[in-house]
């Protein structure tokens, strides 16, 4: 479970995130929601550790600042942090070893569901845009995270990398495993969240649970988000 508590971040004069406060339970995915500049990327790099924020993160009961909650965390980022002179294959094993994990294959089995396998001995510097997001996606998850941070993940994907992403969200919510996606890209979302929170000028302004049971006369959650992006309501 991952527990975000009053959480304020400030650069200077400028409050990026405001007293924020959510939750994302085992098994469920959360979505994070705003336009351009609203504070889902400050929110998510307090969460990773990244930034200094007062308030309190909390990892499975661990401070997220803690090795407790960073073997237990997975966290993808907008850019991909890839190493120039790593292959892809010497990027998962960096990684597994970090975690000082034996090798049951699955880091192969990444790379062939997201179509690295035959780029394996490739170096960083070598791939493409969409190729480092498929690698730091496979490099987010090989450990098998309890808790999995995406940050704009779909930017970048071709087709079948997008398929396979959100299958693997569904997969990793049926697991028990607590999912945050901050995204600008509603339709990115729209088949699997279980709670979204609607982020405006750095405070969660709405919150929504649940599409499966909406009410007839309950708005969805592309009205609702432009009602309060657009400032309709």
């Amino acid at each position: 479970m991952l527990r975000v508590i009053n959480v304020t971040k400030k650069y200077r004069n400028t409050i990026a995130n405001d007293n924020i406060t959510f939750d994302v339970s085992d098994g469920q995915i959360a979505v994070l929601l705003g336009p351009n500049g609203a504070g889902k990327s400050t929110i998510i790099k307090c969460i990773s550790g990244l930034l200094r924020f007062n308030g309190h993160i909390e990892i499975n009961g661990f401070d997220n600042k803690s090795i407790e909650a960073k073997r237990l965390l997975g966290y993808i980022p907008e850019m991909p942090a890839i190493y120039d002179m790593l292959t892809v294959e010497e990027h998962l094993e960096f990684i597994r070893r970090a975690y000082r994990m034996q090798d049951d294959g699955y880091g192969k089995q990444l790379m062939e569901r997201f179509e690295l396998w035959d780029k394996k001995d490739k170096l960083g510097k070598e791939l493409s845009k969409g190729m480092q997001q498929k690698l730091s996606i496979c490099c987010a998850v090989i450990h098998r995270p309890k808790i999995i941070i995406f940050d704009e993940p779909m930017v970048g994907l071709d087709p079948h990398a997008i398929k396979e992403l959100k299958d693997m969200f569904i997969e990793m919510r049926d697991s028990g495993a607590s999912v945050l996606i901050s995204t600008h890209m509603l339709d990115s979302v729209e088949d699997y969240w279980d709670v979204a929170n609607i982020m405006m000028g750095g405070k969660i302004v709405a919150t929504k649970y649940n599409r499966h049971d909406m009410d007839n006369n309950e708005k969805t959650l592309e009205e609702l988000f432009f009602e309060i992006t657009e400032n309709r309501g």
